[in-house]
């Protein structure tokens, strides 16, 4: 994995930092779709230097290669996602984690979208709400 990154921010014309490296480890190594300030968080005992501003450099470098997919599932803040493959996502409105919907199927969707508007469907973001299983333990154990 690392050498592929390597070689695509290298293909792209951009510098390959160890900060970068780490920033789309994380990244990939998780599926809790962290925000910058979390990745920030995550790597600050490693890094003590890396600023904020750092993190979200990296991430525009790594969307713009096509490395990380940006969320916006409707909170204050942008959350990222290493898996650039479309597929749909679901935020828990309690804790606010979130999760791939993996296995649901958005293909059909999106053709419809396509036919009944004529135009050319490049890409798309599906977000569905609701409560996750631990938030529901605890509403009903209350």
């Amino acid at each position: 994995m690392e050498a592929s990154v390597t070689n695509m921010l290298r293909d792209k014309g951009f510098k390959v930092t160890p900060q970068r490296l780490a920033i789309y480890s994380v990244l990939a190594a998780t599926k809790s779709h962290p925000s910058a300030e979390m990745i920030f968080n995550d790597l600050q005992t490693l890094y003590p230097t890396m600023s904020l501003a750092t993190v979200y450099k990296t991430i525009d470098i790594l969307r713009e290669i096509g490395l990380v997919q940006v969320l916006n599932a409707g909170e204050d803040c942008f959350r990222y996602d290493a898996n650039t493959d479309d597929h749909p996502h679901i935020r828990c409105m309690s804790c606010g984690r979130v999760d791939d919907m993996d296995g649901v199927d958005v293909s059909g969707f999106v053709h419809t979208v396509s036919q009944t508007t004529s135009y050319q469907v490049t890409g798309q973001q599906f977000y569905f709400y609701g409560v996750c299983p631990d938030c529901q333990g605890k509403i009903s154990s209350n």
